[in-house]
């Protein structure tokens, strides 16, 4: 089985946060718990990944952070920024344009029966 590229996704961590973020707050387990579903168990994100995204989209502007107790524990929760949606949207963009310039070189190839 073909495993993704820690090196290829590691591009993608902070738009798959933003994603999971837009309709509504989350904390890390959530999160975490959400990618594995999402993508089949294809994607896995460790711990240490995701809280280093935290903090990196908390210090540009992206997310915002909040502690709450309602559920009886104390959890961190983060919320998408109007900054964060807007990154989140040229990301978006930024994917389609590199699907297009990476499907030139990679779908001939699969299309001819090259491997």
């Amino acid at each position: 089985m073909v495993e993704i590229s820690s090196d290829v996704i590691r591009g993608y961590n902070d738009t798959i946060i933003l994603f999971l973020l837009k309709d509504k707050p989350s904390y890390g387990y959530e999160i975490q718990k959400q990618i594995r579903n999402l993508s089949e168990e294809k994607y896995i994100i460790k711990e240490t990944t995701l809280y280093s995204a935290f903090t990196r989209l908390e210090k540009s502007g992206f997310v915002e952070s909040f502690t709450d107790d309602t559920s009886g524990k104390k959890r961190t929760y983060y919320k998408i920024t109007d900054e964060g949606q807007k990154y989140y949207n040229d990301k978006c963009k930024e994917w389609d344009l590199t699907k297009e310039v990476i499907e030139n070189f990679i779908v001939r190839e699969v299309e001819n029966g090259n491997n």
